[in-house]
């Protein structure tokens, strides 16, 4: 069921005020890929009256009228920034999330945007949350690419009141009551907020006017902050902006198995709400209408990922009982081609796989389960995955089930008892004719910083892969996704990449990104202090937007050999 995104829906619910007004960058869908719709359907579960504003410029903020208890805000799917610009800092031309695709919806910084437009037309008004992956990595302290300096927190840059971090679902219902109930909010889990004091059970970060000037403090900061994002281990922290403090709770707990079912239970439409679809075609319909979210949270603490920061490091995946609800469900939309397009998470071979002493202690301080080696106590096994899309592909109405999200090689390399049985499986059943997995680059030097697996483990994939694709009488391939300008990436790198590619690979690939130093990442720190956060050692960072594109070139231009 849609939420009410006009004053006539309003109404006809017989509805004289809303509770809460959701703000989003994203167009309305109303799916459990988007966060704003989980949010919005778990508040209005909670007996909230909810509404969502998508895109709203000027006078649309108004649409709704005013909240009784606060309003959400968030910048979309994407950072703001990362949705309007490229890496080398030119204007995207298309928005896959906002109608007709053309990129004119979603303004820069639409976090701070979208609340002091609300200031704007209602000048006392209720609370202002933050929250999404924008939020959730701008709430320190941070390092900004495209301004190229150190940003306070978002809290201060948008003048909001409270901010919501992580996946969020818990910490809004939580807060909701709160609000309602006029409690005191000071030690909700999973939010910051801004206070005329520190606190002094929390640990200090160095305060932002010297986290902006010196680059030590900027690196000791960040890792402070990393270290404490684990919910069984965390501490609260405190970070002085001017005369004021930034007050960062631990984080919210994470979900249980029976908790996210219940969040894609939920009562969605899976598609556009009309209000924008007579607006013009949404392109990410097209990625996420039929397919299927199997679980969160990612062991990889790859450099330049987020998902650390905003999912978590610890992997939750849902119940076969839940999917095969979903996939059913999905059976009977009138448009199902009996086609599922993905199964999978952040990483789609991670399904099922947990570790026990994370689970009951919190991550290992200072350790990566998947880098530089495999940690021994993550049991990998890939036996819940294969059971779980052999249920999937015999449920009446389905044709074929793809696995479209990438895959851990290194991870399937690793399982000696089910790792090649599920290679098998994936390759005679859920390749859709290329799979993807993500190597980034083959340079020892680049990928120990990205934290990436070395090119041995890559080789000895594609060996397994097209054996199996020849004994399956198959003719599929691999899609490689790799990365240049990553810092510690020089040219000299890049050709050698190129060198590994033809000889090795026998390729070229299609998929080569400019890294872009996305907040909150040990990457973009990287990036920033020109070192190495583990070491200390000085590395090179190619700056120059020119040479980055340059780098990308080496790669995919005939010209450059």
């Amino acid at each position: 069921m849609f939420l009410p995104t006009t004053k006539d829906e309003v109404i006809q619910r017989g509805w004289n005020q809303l509770d809460i007004i959701l703000i989003t960058g994203d167009t309305y869908i109303d799916s459990p890929h988007i966060g704003i719709a989980i949010i919005g359907n778990l508040l209005y579960k909670a007996g909230y009256k909810v509404g969502i504003i998508a895109q709203p410029l000027e006078d649309e903020i108004k649409r709704l009228g005013e909240p009784r208890l606060f309003w959400g805000v968030t910048a979309g799917s994407i950072d703001s920034m990362v949705a309007n610009y490229t890496a080398i800092k030119k204007k995207r031309k298309q928005d896959d999330l906002t109608p007709a695709g053309k990129n004119d919806r979603r303004p820069d910084r639409a976090s701070i945007y979208y609340t002091n437009l609300i200031k704007r037309h209602y000048k006392k008004t209720k609370p202002i949350v933050l929250g999404g992956i924008e939020a959730s990595l701008r709430r320190i302290a941070h390092y900004d690419y495209w301004d190229d300096t150190i940003r306070r927190s978002i809290l201060f840059d948008s003048k909001a009141d409270i901010l919501v971090y992580g996946m969020a679902e818990q910490t809004i219902i939580n807060l909701a009551e709160y609000i309602s109930k006029n409690k005191k909010i000071d030690d909700l889990r999973g939010i910051c907020y801004i206070s005329k004091k520190g606190r002094e059970d929390y640990l200090p970060l160095p305060p932002f006017e010297k986290v902006r000037q010196d680059i030590q403090s900027f690196i000791d900061m960040f890792n402070i902050f990393y270290e404490n994002n684990d919910p069984l281990t965390a501490k609260g922290l405190f970070q002085r902006h001017n005369d004021r403090y930034l007050i960062h709770n631990p984080p919210a707990f994470y979900p249980t198995q029976e908790q996210i079912d219940s969040f894609f239970e939920l009562d969605y439409e899976r598609d556009v709400h009309p209000f924008y679809k007579k607006q013009g075609y949404v392109r990410a319909l097209d990625t996420i209408r039929f397919s299927i979210t199997s679980h969160r949270g990612c062991y990889g603490e790859c450099s330049f990922c987020s998902i650390s920061i905003h999912q978590g490091r610890r992997v939750i995946s849902r119940s076969i009982r839940s999917i095969l609800k979903e996939v059913e469900e999905i059976t009977h939309l009138k448009d199902f081609n009996g086609i599922i397009s993905d199964v999978g998470g952040p990483t789609a071979n991670m399904y099922g796989i947990d570790c026990q002493k994370k689970s009951i202690y919190g991550g290992c301080k200072g350790k990566c389960c998947l880098y530089p080696t495999i940690c021994k106590k993550l049991n990998i096994d890939h036996h819940a995955q294969i059971k779980l899309l052999k249920k999937i592909r015999s449920l009446s109405g389905i044709k074929r089930v793809f696995v479209a999200s990438g895959l851990r090689y290194d991870m399937i390399l690793n399982d000696k008892k089910n790792g090649i049985n599920y290679l098998h499986e994936i390759i005679q059943h859920h390749v859709s004719g290329q799979l993807k997995i993500a190597p980034e680059h083959t340079e020892g030097e680049v990928l120990s910083l990205i934290r990436k697996p070395s090119k041995e483990y890559l080789l000895e994939f594609k060996k397994h892969f097209d054996l199996l694709n020849k004994r399956l009488n198959k003719n599929q391939f691999l899609t490689y996704y790799f990365m240049s300008a990553h810092p510690g990436c020089e040219m000299s790198h890049m050709y050698k990449l190129k060198q590994a590619l033809i000889r090795e690979l026998k390729m070229i690939p299609e998929q080569v990104q400019i890294f872009t130093p996305l907040p909150s990442t040990y990457s973009s720190l990287m990036y920033y202090t020109e070192r190495n956060p583990f070491t200390g050692e000085k590395i090179f960072v190619e700056k120059n937007l020119k040479k980055k594109q340059r780098q990308k070139d080496i790669i995919q231009k005939k010209n450059f050999n």
